[in-house]
């Protein structure tokens, strides 16, 4: 409390400045915001005297003492992941010059854990709230301290620079994840003891398991219901009711690691033990974007996963682009993904009710290509089959080390590795989409390896990209 001798001899630049920390301090209390921790034990995080506002419950908080190098926050969508970790590197900013933020893309890095309803601006208090420079891909704090944002799919970027602490959100759904996170270690080597808090919905990835065990992690666990009371109505009706009661609402709600479950599709260290880089690909022969409309199976979502077929006979799992998405948002996705990677087709399943999704398709190719009269490249697997049968072929391409995922593709995965057909004939979005390009390429191109004939050669001669449909050329070059 200041003294009125004290407010008598400031001067007049001072008082501005005091006028303004008042004023901030109002603004954050008319908007609810109260100090992030709390003294009592077992505090739920609910208002109580003291604490006005919402706050951080007792596993919220930071571990005490200083032996441990790593704070792993294991828990399920809605826990308050992102609120936890903005608040631990606004307290490190206090005291500690440079910081790392890093999530799995940069957009997740900057919407998330920058921009994001919980993120670092909206959890600073008025009167530390730091500003953000996007271009520089950095956060200012008042006292002069330095946050830079940095992405997961970048590893290469954290190889010089040097941090006191960082904060890594989603670690298990990083895709190049034992490379981003080398290259990330080696760059806590400022101050006498660097520090990362990990906010990740969990996995059994090898990472996950060996931090674990480390005794220098110190681990929190907690579940989607634990905030239950601070999420929304619409939250509750869309998450829950897809996830709760299934395998993966054990991993998404719950915060389970789940180990590989007997009669899933796919085994994990399947997945694990075939997964290469992008320099370990070699020419692929063909590629195809799978797509599977929403509402078909397990999920909500229009399932678009890019698969190749290379010179050794290998399947390899290049990119998983599924989203909700209206059918228009899906067929425009798919033909970017399309071009993006130089793939020759999209593969649909030849399913009368499913007709429409072919109708869309051509609808939006001839919107993107007026005038021009090339058929749009679109190709049909048959759907006689159930869909266990139909997932079959792929599973044993699995077994026999001949489906490659590069990097990493943690949601596809997910499903391939909890869905059980004998509980759930309902096969998931993602893992229909990867099915179907998966099982049109192996149709093509059954036979010896002297029949196939190699586009990436004809390509070549022919000026354009391999694999890459003539019409998409021509839009190129027009544009």
């Amino acid at each position: 409390m200041i003294t009125p001798a004290e407010l008598a001899a400031l001067t007049p630049a001072e008082l501005e400045e005091l006028a303004e920390g008042l004023e901030k301090l109002v603004l954050d209390r008319e908007a609810g915001k109260v100090p992030w921790l709390c003294h009592i034990p077992n505090c739920d995080g609910q208002p109580h005297h003291g604490r006005p506002g919402r706050h951080s419950r007792a596993a919220q908080r930071p571990p005490v003492g200083d032996d441990w190098d790593v704070w792993l926050a294991l828990a399920g969508r809605g826990w308050g992941k992102t609120r936890t970790g903005a608040e631990w590197v606004i307290e490190q900013a206090r005291h500690l010059e440079r910081g790392a933020l890093i999530g799995p893309t940069a957009a997740d890095t900057r919407d998330i854990l920058v921009e994001g309803e919980s993120g670092i601006l909206a959890s600073a208090p008025a009167t530390f709230r730091p500003d953000y420079q996007p271009s520089k891909r950095r956060l200012v704090y008042p006292n002069g301290a330095i946050q830079v944002c940095y992405s997961a799919d970048e590893p290469d970027r954290l190889r010089g620079p040097q941090h006191h602490y960082g904060w890594f959100d989603e670690l298990a759904a990083w895709r190049y994840l034992q490379y981003a996170w080398d290259m990330a270690q080696m760059g806590m080597r400022l101050g006498d003891h660097p520090r990362i808090c990990i906010t990740t919905t969990p996995r059994p990835l090898p990472l996950i398991k060996q931090l674990l065990k480390d005794e220098r992690t110190a681990v929190v666990r907690g579940s989607t219901y634990d905030n239950l009371s601070n999420l929304a109505d619409t939250f509750k009706r869309a998450v829950l009711a897809k996830y709760e009661g299934t395998t993966l609402g054990r991993q998404e709600l719950d915060a389970e690691v789940l180990e590989d479950l007997p009669g899933a599709l796919v085994a994990r260290a399947l997945i694990d033990r075939a997964r290469v880089t992008p320099a370990d690909v070699p020419e692929l022969i063909s590629m195809a974007v799978g797509m599977d409309p929403a509402g078909t199976g397990a999920g909500d979502e229009t399932g678009l996963v890019v698969t190749g077929w290379g010179v050794d006979q290998h399947h390899y799992v290049l990119s998983d682009a599924s989203a909700k998405r209206t059918p228009d948002q899906a067929a425009r996705a798919a033909y970017a993904l399309l071009e993006e990677h130089g793939a020759s087709y999209i593969v649909v399943e030849d399913n009368g009710p499913k007709d429409w999704l072919e109708e869309v398709l051509r609808r939006v190719w001839r919107d993107l290509h007026p005038g021009e009269t090339t058929p749009p490249p679109i190709r049909r697997v048959n759907a006689s089959k159930g869909k266990k049968l139909r997932a079959q072929p792929v599973a044993m391409l699995y077994e026999q080390g001949r489906v490659h995922h590069v990097g990493s593709l943690p949601e596809l995965e997910d499903q391939l590795t909890t869905w059980i057909p004998e509980e759930s004939p309902n096969s998931p979005d993602r893992v229909d989409a990867e099915v179907h390009a998966i099982t049109y390429q192996m149709k093509r191109d059954r036979g010896t390896r002297t029949q196939l004939v190699n586009p990436h050669t004809a390509a070549r001669r022919a000026g354009r990209t391999p694999g890459q449909h003539p019409a998409l050329k021509a839009r190129r070059q027009a544009a």
